[in-house]
């Protein structure tokens, strides 16, 4: 399962560096979602940084629709989906491996993002371990449910309409989560993150553990 995990993860980070789509995409979108949110508080540069860690996860979720409908939309062309059920890959394999991809890219656009918010809401990262371990958390989780309900919507008319329909409910928590854990991280008390940090995890491996259960299921119905 895992040997397949990382074939598949590998297959679609190496699609990545040849497109580029995240590169030359969806990084340049998110960072604009925070310029516009710099222009428009820019007069008040203390809600700003209040406002930071919400800002930061608003501009993640954003991209990280943009994300899993790529990953899912290389799935959708004619013939790929019973080309991945008669491959002989473990379907949680699949799974894992697609969650791997996209994690691999968000983590990599949060990186960017984090200088985003330290230059643009002059924002002050208190405790660094935290911030990380909670974006590791949340990046594993919505990458979780990305995949679980992007397999659902591929190949669907609707898909890149459904997709984000879908989503936006099942990762309210987790947002709320990682929201709180970077206020504890970002001028707060670290201490009060370690709660949110536990929820984080506790989501992230609740739809892991659904994705490796299901996914072969739904990729049967894709």
């Amino acid at each position: 399962m895992w040997r397949d995990a990382l074939l598949v993860a590998g297959k679609d980070l190496r699609i990545e560096g040849r497109t580029r789509v995240a590169l030359n995409q969806v990084a340049p979108f998110a960072v604009l979602v925070l310029l516009l949110f710099a222009f428009a508080l820019d007069s008040d540069r203390v809600v700003l940084r209040d406002a930071t860690p919400g800002l930061f996860w608003v501009a993640v979720l954003l991209a990280a629709l943009l994300a899993v409908q790529r990953a899912f939309a290389l799935e959708a062309v004619d013939g790929v989906p019973d080309a991945l059920r008669l491959s002989g890959l473990h379907p949680a394999g699949i799974f894992l491996g697609k969650v791997l991809a996209v994690s691999v890219q968000l983590l990599a656009l949060e990186a960017l993002l984090g200088l985003g918010v330290v230059v643009l809401y002059d924002a002050a990262l208190d405790a660094p371990l935290l911030l990380v371990a909670a974006s590791v958390g949340a990046t594993l989780g919505l990458a979780a449910v990305g995949c679980l309900y992007g397999i659902l919507a591929a190949g669907q008319r609707v898909a890149q309409t459904l997709l984000p329909l879908l989503l936006l409910p099942a990762l309210a928590p987790l947002l709320l989560a990682a929201t709180q854990a970077w206020n504890a991280g970002v001028d707060g008390v670290p201490s009060e993150g370690l709660r949110w940090l536990g929820l984080l995890v506790l989501f992230a491996a609740a739809y892991l553990t659904a994705g490796v259960a299901t996914f072969g299921i739904l990729l049967d119905d894709a």
